[in-house]
């Protein structure tokens, strides 16, 4: 199983979880710090890119580069009033590009460089794929990542690219709200059979940025999401500036200095504050909040309890409110059919919103539940289930649409009108698909677009032109069928469309007779096959998740929702009579091209290659500094490596290692790596002789004692050989010869050998070094053990009577067959 890539990404505007499915079951990965959250921030500076929690860890200190709060710009326009709204909030630079895109200017490898939110999304995905691939010691392949259920198809598809810039195979972009779900639902023995009444249970999550309040139906082996309610401005962050807001006029009439107007004071106040929520979340007493050099020198202080802030906050704690009602609205669900109320993301630990689900749903808020990492858990199971290399328990998992999403198209020459339809209304399943029918002569577009209220300022999701288009050869109008999807990711697309051509026939169909025709051949299973990785999913009762409509010919449209799909023999005779040609479509929407991704996808290759690159440079650096200290600090101790060099060598190595430290520290602060690994070497070859003779010395009393020991033990082998021990009666007498001058020859060398060691200077090179010890020990046994331990030759054991075990009556090759048989 640690083989398997199988991971679920918790992409959260403040920080990110990634968790893995293993056999023993799911584990969250810990980052290189040690910690289970990465926060969702990327930094520049003029050498290399910083991610993750180093770059969160020098946020004050390099504002301008250090960007954060991704998943609020990523597929918007600079125009956009929401993103204008966070750039109060915002210390980077963004500007607008040529196209009206959002650019974030910051400050790398000397230069000026513009990306794009896609792209700085990229990196901290790159970031978060070598995290998993160091913890589970292998390439990562798939995964799913987590995305807000109230995100539209523009942010979804720039989620996509990101990914896709990274080297991510998104298998599915999941719902938070069905990630939590599935998370809580897949471990439950005690849900009701298929058959029975589900269990209905709410999940608010409340994070960082945002609320999600969903209800879900739960039966053995399957979940249904049955609404979601959103408030996409509301979160902890925004707690957390209000309350900040509020000490900013308090500390604006006691030390006349405005916070605000200093970026860097503020993001300290706001981390103060986040400190402080937390207390009154388990504290109801009043709490100091104090910030030494604040701003202008000046040190502030201040307090607050917790009906304080519930006071400041009374408006976003109403707005929790109407999001809990509006998801109960949605559901059609009674008070009395809600079984339990489940809590996650890290702002549902304030006690006014538990206070409030009490209130909204008279059910007491459980935290069965991780708040913190549930959302990963959850999409490292749906990423188990999608990926064909894990086996896991089957989960069925319908979730919804919490959009409405229509299709409109333009009049025909023919006379035909315009109009539009909803193919997918809210809450409806996901991933479906539904098949239209046109008459048409000529190309023509399908617009597709949001109905209703989105947080998104353009309601357009996109226009797919069908093209090769012509007229029967009587000239009328010719079927087209185009296919609708709504996929895995929750993104609508024309997947496929087809030119349904009547062969030759005896007489003509009407337009009347094959209009009526129609359902009849969507009954029989005529279809256009899903686009790879599109299938259509089966739903409860093993249906195709695919409908059908017909848009009629004539000036008017007729729209009609066909039976589902099914097929007989009978029927199958009657497809013969029609061939499906697979018809160009041109596709107009959001995102970026395959170009522009493949370009985006090379630049982040080689910021990956130049990180790399400054990383070995830097480890060259700091093995450098790191040795010089090191060989400072022993050189100049007693007890270490003093009395291995002369006083007055070891005064010019000194001098040298602290000329090493001053070039450190001045021309050599930023050098090539092979700089510092030439400068290392040269230093080497003064004071590895010097730590040598100190290893030698330390080390030459064990091996010289094995030595010693290896010639007593001969010694006492040769006293048994002389004593005619029955041992050793089997050896010749030129064998013991030549043990007994091994012996005599290594007992010489080992004497004289002491007395050299003994004679030599501590400071000087050993005349015998241990290698050579080792080495002559190595000889001397391979010339008497062969010896002693020649096995004694066995005596010849008397011939024994051989014994016939055939049967009196058996064949001579049916003896001969037993035997090779038994």
């Amino acid at each position: 199983m640690a083989a398997m890539s199988v991971i679920g990404i918790d992409l959260g505007n403040e920080s990110c979880y990634i968790a893995v499915a293993k056999a023993g079951g799911i584990e969250t990965i810990a980052n290189d710090y040690s910690l289970r959250a990465t926060p969702s921030y990327v930094a520049f500076s003029g050498k290399n890119r910083i991610l993750g929690v180093a770059a969160k860890n020098q946020q004050v200190t390099n504002m301008k580069n250090t960007v954060y709060g991704l998943k609020r710009l990523l597929g918007r326009k600079f125009s956009d009033p929401h993103v204008q709204r966070e750039l109060q909030y915002l210390p980077f630079k963004i500007l607008e590009d040529k196209n009206g895109n959002i650019g974030i200017m910051v400050h790398y490898l000397n230069e000026e460089h513009i990306f794009s939110p896609e792209q700085c999304l990229a990196m901290l995905l790159t970031k978060l794929k070598d995290t998993a691939s160091i913890a589970l010691q292998t390439p990562i392949n798939d995964c799913v990542i987590s995305v807000p259920s109230y995100f539209t198809q523009s942010e979804r598809k720039a989620l996509l690219d990101s990914a896709a810039i990274s080297g991510l195979n998104v298998l599915r972009l999941f719902n938070e709200t069905t990630a939590t779900a599935l998370s809580y639902g897949i471990y439950k023995q005690d849900l009701p059979a298929p058959e029975e009444k589900p269990r209905n249970v709410i999940f608010v999550d409340c994070g960082y940025a945002s609320l999600q309040v969903s209800a879900c139906a739960f039966n053995r082996g399957k979940l249904k999401m049955l609404a979601t309610a959103a408030d996409p401005y509301l979160g902890g962050r925004d707690i957390d500036r209000m309350i900040a807001d509020h000490f900013c006029v308090e500390f604006q009439k006691k030390y006349q200095i405005d916070a605000k107007s200093n970026p860097r004071a503020y993001i300290r106040l706001l981390a103060e504050v986040e400190k402080l929520k937390k207390q009154m979340s388990a504290n109801s007493t009043t709490l100091p909040l104090a910030i030494e050099c604040f701003m202008n020198d000046k040190d502030v202080k201040s307090e607050m309890k917790r009906s304080d802030m519930e006071t400041i906050c009374a408006s976003m704690f109403q707005r929790v409110e109407e999001t809990m009602k509006r998801c109960l609205q949605q559901s059609g669900l009674n008070l009395n059919d809600i079984y339990a109320v489940e809590i996650v993301g890290g702002s549902s630990r304030v006690p006014a919103i538990k206070q409030l689900i009490e209130k909204v749903f008279k059910v007491h808020p459980s935290t069965t539940l991780n708040q913190d990492e549930a959302v990963s858990r959850g999409c490292a199971l749906q990423c188990a289930m999608l990926s064909p290399a894990v086996r896991v328990r089957e989960f069925s998992i319908t979730d919804v649409q919490n959009y409405p999403i229509h299709v409109s198209w333009d009049a025909s020459p023919g006379g035909e009108s315009a109009g539009d339809m909803e193919v997918f209304p809210v809450g409806h399943a996901i991933p479906f698909s539904k098949m239209l029918t046109f008459y048409r002569t000529e190309a023509f577009p399908i617009r597709v677009f949001y109905g209703g209220h989105i947080p998104y300022p353009d309601s357009n999701i996109g226009t797919w032109l069908i093209k090769d288009i012509r007229p029967s050869p009587d000239g009328k109008p010719q079927k087209v069928k185009a296919k609708v999807r709504i996929n895995l990711h929750g993104i609508v697309t024309v997947s496929s469309a087809s030119l349904i051509e009547a062969k030759e026939a005896t007489e003509t169909e009407s337009p009347e007779k094959e209009k009526m025709d129609s359902t009849a051949e969507q009954q029989n299973g005529e279809q256009q096959p899903p686009q790879k990785g599109e299938e259509d999913v089966p739903m409860e009762g093993g249906e195709a998740q695919q409908q059908s409509a017909e848009v009629g010919s004539g000036t008017s449209w007729t729209k009609k929702i066909s039976a589902w799909f099914s097929g007989d023999g009978e029927k199958d005779k009657k497809k013969k009579l029609v061939k499906s040609v697979e018809l160009p479509i041109e596709v107009l929407t959001f995102g970026f091209s395959n170009v522009e991704i493949n370009k985006f996808t090379e630049q982040e290759f080689k910021m990956i290659a130049s990180d790399k690159q400054e990383k070995e440079r830097a480890d060259s650096r700091n093995a450098l500094e790191e040795y010089v200290y090191e060989l400072r600090n022993k050189v100049s101790s007693d007890d270490e490596l003093a009395p291995f060099i002369l006083d007055l060598d070891r005064e010019v190595l000194v001098r040298k290692l602290d000329e090493m430290e001053n070039w450190l520290y001045e021309e050599g602060e930023d050098c090539n790596k092979q700089v510092y690994v030439d400068k290392l070497a040269e230093l080497k070859q003064e004071g590895e002789p010097v730590q040598q003779r100190k290893i030698e010395y330390d080390l030459r009393p064990a091996i010289l004692e094995d030595f010693a020991r290896a010639l007593q033990l001969c010694m006492k082998a040769i006293e048994l050989i002389r004593n005619k021990d029955q041992k050793y009666s089997h050896l010749t007498e030129e064998e013991v010869a030549q043990v007994e001058k091994a012996f005599q020859e290594s007992y010489q060398w080992l004497e004289q050998t002491r007395q050299k060691l003994n004679a030599s200077s501590l400071h000087l090179p050993p005349p015998i070094t241990i290698a050579q010890v080792r080495q002559e020990k190595a000889n001397f046994d391979n010339t008497v053990n062969a010896i002693l331990n020649k096995p004694v030759p066995k005596a010849p054991s008397p011939p024994k009577e051989e014994k016939s075990t055939a049967e009196p009556n058996a064949k001579p090759d049916q003896k001969e067959e037993n035997m090779e048989w038994s």
